[in-house]
């Protein structure tokens, strides 16, 4: 995906289909890493064939397919920093709380460098996110959003997907957390927003009012 002012490559791992983004401005060689999945590989290609130097590696939340490849990250960049939602934090180092333990495949990460909070900007590669804390997927998911661009886009790691959203049946989930986070401070973001989904294909903030049938007006939603 391009656009005027950005470049975005997108990796998807297997074996959950799982999308690592790399971002970075135009005019720029250092970029961000969202999501770090099950391929690491993929993404050193991607950096080595554009040039670029890694500013941040971001967690949206710490699930074990969104975290997998902090540790390779690091290894290969041992000074970029690692953020993550400040409630999502303990799962980078403890394989049953990023359920990767319940799938006989226990993982841990590096810890956090930088624990993001709501109300606070994250700021790395030229761009500025804002910082939105949504639970119900995950206790301390962060949705990050770029507001510079137009439109702007939203790196939504498993908040909102096209047509759907994220489970809700973990240990610390709640659907209905989770439809009033997106409700309060998703939906009331432009319509031309472009989501970035942690899985599947992007959308936007207007198609899902229009037609997610868990959060969108054909479950009901109404605009405020």
């Amino acid at each position: 995906m391009h656009s005027d002012k950005f470049q975005l490559a997108t990796v998807v791992s297997r074996p959950f289909d799982e999308n690592t983004y790399i971002a970075w401005l135009k005019g720029r060689h250092d970029c961000l890493i969202v999501d770090p999945g099950f391929e690491p590989d993929s993404v050193f290609d991607v950096i080595g064939q554009n040039g670029l130097t890694p500013a941040a590696i971001l967690n949206t939340h710490g699930h074990a397919d969104h975290i997998s490849g902090n540790e390779a990250m690091k290894q290969r960049w041992p000074d970029c920093p690692l953020a993550i939602g400040h409630g999502d934090a303990p799962k980078l180092t403890d394989a049953a709380l990023n359920l990767s333990a319940r799938y006989c495949l226990p993982l841990t990460s590096p810890p956090a460098d930088i624990e993001l909070r709501e109300g606070k900007q994250f700021e790395a590669a030229g761009f500025v996110l804002d910082v939105y804390e949504i639970p119900g997927h995950s206790i301390g998911h962060v949705v990050l959003v770029w507001k510079a661009s137009k439109p702007m886009y939203v790196f939504g790691g498993d908040v909102l997907f096209a047509g759907s959203v994220g489970r809700t049946d973990f240990p610390d989930g709640s659907f209905a957390e989770l439809a009033g986070g997106i409700h309060r401070k998703l939906f009331t973001q432009p319509d031309d927003a472009v989501v970035l989904s942690g899985h599947g294909p992007p959308t936007t903030i207007g198609q899902e009012k229009e037609t997610n049938p868990f959060v969108g007006r054909p479950a009901g939603w109404q605009p405020g």
